[in-house]
């Protein structure tokens, strides 16, 4: 194999070429500070910035103003959970609720709001990693201040019942929060049918590039300020705005939504394939939803008995070929994914799992590359392992 494979699409994506060439400008060119609305080179920056917004909401079914931009998706979900909870703190609302299998960017927010006073309702999920409408509708108390779901799970593709959770929440007055950077480019999202309050995004994570993201807040609907400074996003994200980044995040995010049909439909095709191929290994455990439609088209995570995850990954490296054992933000850890724990997997199978994220550059000859590979490495692998009983 004389190139390289990659297959770790949940973690990033490649910049498009579109997407690079109506960056570039912005750097050289039409370099110019938003905020300088008074001389023409000002005027022209915050003219693009401006219509990268409205191409944002156009492509997600919301309006400009209800479109603030930031750094990533982390910072998005910090703003929206730690600015409603310090918002509703004044009213004596100290309770929250999220789910065991969110983006530690989510669970490491609670953490510390927890350390601050304020009491977390962590939901279980089922085998398949989707969150119970019901469990939320009881989880609510009159002092509940948000509530904060997933849309996608990053590691195991589960697509969670948004829409009802929306509902619930709406029923019961309480605000909803939804970390929707992995669903963001890879499924149909209309932000105002999706019945959310605020939605998480980041531009990596569909061919655009890494240090932009954006929170999308309903009207009517404002954490508060996250950062004190200047009056950027209309008063309410301090700091100059990364303008060549949102350029690039609105241009990459029009073409998803633009090709997002026949993304889906390639994508699924070498998920199906790939999914066919190792469940037709033994002991193999695929996790997450079997029915494809509750999933991400272009996710696949499966367990393989007696077979070490890292030894998997180093195996396919050499082969040129770049996959993952779980979230990309939690690899330097030794621990077991926490999502894995949480769908029940125990310790031994959850260290023996692997991710599998395709992307729009990759081809079906990059899924049978793959699953050629596995057969070998996974056989090579448990003939050296003690745990290994054929």
């Amino acid at each position: 194999m004389n190139h390289t494979i990659y297959l770790d699409n949940a973690a990033t994506t490649p910049v498009s070429k579109e997407v690079l060439d109506a960056m570039i400008p912005y750097y050289c060119e039409e370099y110019g500070n938003p905020s300088s609305i008074f001389y023409s080179v000002g005027s022209k920056a915050h003219e693009a910035l401006a219509n990268a917004r409205a191409k944002v909401a156009a492509s997600l079914g919301c309006e400009p103003a209800e479109v603030f931009f930031t750094s990533c998706g982390t910072e998005a979900d910090n703003w929206a959970i730690k600015g409603t909870a310090l918002k509703f703190a004044k009213l004596g609302k100290k309770h929250l609720i999220t789910s065991c299998i969110e983006h530690h960017a989510v669970l490491h927010s609670m953490k510390a709001l927890e350390k601050e006073g304020f009491e977390v309702t962590y939901l279980p999920v089922d085998s398949d990693g989707f969150v119970s409408v019901r469990d939320v509708q009881n989880a609510i108390r009159p002092e509940t201040a948000l509530v904060t779901i997933m849309f996608a799970n990053n590691e195991i593709g589960t697509l969670e019942p948004i829409e009802e959770i929306a509902r619930v929440c709406h029923e019961k007055g309480v605000w909803f929060h939804t970390d929707a950077v992995q669903a963001v480019g890879s499924v149909p999202i209309d932000f105002k049918k999706l019945g959310v309050d605020m939605l998480s995004l980041s531009a990596h994570k569909f061919n655009g590039p890494k240090g932009v993201g954006a929170l999308i807040c309903r009207r009517g609907i404002m954490p508060l300020n996250f950062m004190d400074g200047g009056a950027q996003e209309r008063g309410r994200r301090a700091g100059t705005e990364n303008l060549a980044g949102i350029v690039g995040l609105a241009t990459a995010l029009d073409l998803a939504v633009r090709n997002l049909d026949k993304k889906i439909a390639d994508e699924r095709a070498m998920r199906d394939y790939v999914l066919k191929e190792i469940q037709a290994m033994p002991k193999v455990k695929i996790n997450g939803p079997l029915d494809l439609n509750k999933r991400l088209p272009n996710n696949i995570n499966a367990s393989f008995e007696a077979a070490e995850g890292e030894s998997l990954l180093l195996m396919l490296d050499m082969k040129g070929i770049c996959a993952s054992s779980g979230s990309a933000c939690a690899s330097g850890s030794l621990d077991p994914s926490h999502v894995l724990l949480a769908i029940g997997l125990p310790h031994e199978i959850a260290h023996c799992s692997l991710r599998i994220s395709f992307g729009i550059q990759n081809t079906m000859e990059d899924a049978k590359a793959v699953c050629t590979a596995l057969k070998e490495i996974v056989a090579t692998v448990r003939e050296r392992s003690p745990l290994w009983h054929p």
